[in-house]
């Protein structure tokens, strides 16, 4: 192997790199819902609504019985940061559904990880449209597992 070609990584590299950045992105997402009066795990459930979504649902995504959603709704929706509605289905469902003001908290949290920042402004804007274009096309097969 020359010295300008790159090795290529076994999968077992792979999958270690990938821990070890989403365990520090995770960190600094953590920090950033403190910081703001989130438990970690409250802010998680506040990034996952892109839409509404069942009880149910957020305990699958959160991976956790859906008693617990229940207690951490309870405290998001105290803040005005989500709230529950009857789905147009089943009205014995409880849809949750992020507020303005979620949205917003999710957008600070985000925009105050400044550790992810700071690693991504490392990237050129090229490296950037490749590492973007690679997670897009690793994100279906990891999202639908499980």
């Amino acid at each position: 192997m020359s010295a300008t070609t790159p090795a290529i990584p076994t999968k077992p590299q792979l999958l270690e790199l990938l821990a070890a950045i989403g365990t520090a992105q995770w960190r600094d997402f953590a920090a950033a819902a403190t910081r703001n009066g989130l438990t970690p795990t409250q802010a998680k459930l506040l990034a996952q609504l892109d839409g509404p979504l069942p009880m149910r649902a957020l305990a699958t995504l959160l991976v956790c019985d859906a008693s617990n959603v229940t207690g951490i709704v309870d405290r998001l929706e105290a803040r005005g940061l989500v709230r529950r509605e009857p789905a147009p289905h089943d009205r014995r469902v409880k849809n949750v559904v992020v507020t303005d003001d979620g949205r917003e908290t999710v957008r600070r949290l985000r925009e105050e990880m400044q550790t992810t920042h700071g690693a991504l402004d490392t990237l050129t804007p090229a490296e950037s449209g490749t590492l973007y274009a690679l997670l897009e096309r690793l994100r279906p097969g990891m999202e639908n597992a499980g």
